[in-house]
């Protein structure tokens, strides 16, 4: 069977597209997509993807009326968490999640909830 080899895109709406991923690129490093040859994409970094439909009724992503959740790997979430609180942005440490890794939480401009992921070694 042939599959997929990974996430190609992640395309939603928005009220203000270009401050939102002026935004993604300013705090987390998240390049826009390229509009010339001189512009260069976002490239991710080799490794685990977790790819999981929950319930409709999770409270999992905060906000009920958000049907969606980006999860971005990181390296080192206390550094990254630092960094976004430096500027003023609010993220939460989230307690107690091995085996997995460490886990953090925080809102993009819009509410949209986006989770910091550091896999456990």
């Amino acid at each position: 069977m042939e599959k997929v080899l990974g996430i190609g895109g992640f395309f939603f709406r928005s009220n203000d597209p270009a401050a939102l991923a002026k935004w993604y690129e300013q705090h987390l490093g998240v390049n826009p997509v390229p509009t010339s040859g001189e512009d260069s994409e976002w490239r991710q970094q080799e490794g685990p993807t977790a790819f999981a439909p929950f319930p409709a009724d999770s409270k999992y992503f905060g906000d009920a009326e958000k049907c969606w959740m980006l999860n971005f790997r990181v390296r080192d979430i206390d550094a990254m968490v630092a960094q976004l609180q430096a500027v003023g942005i609010e993220v939460v440490l989230v307690p107690d999640t091995e085996p997995f890794g460490r886990f953090a939480r925080l809102k993009d401009p819009e509410g949209n909830p986006i989770e910091l992921w550091q896999p456990a070694d």
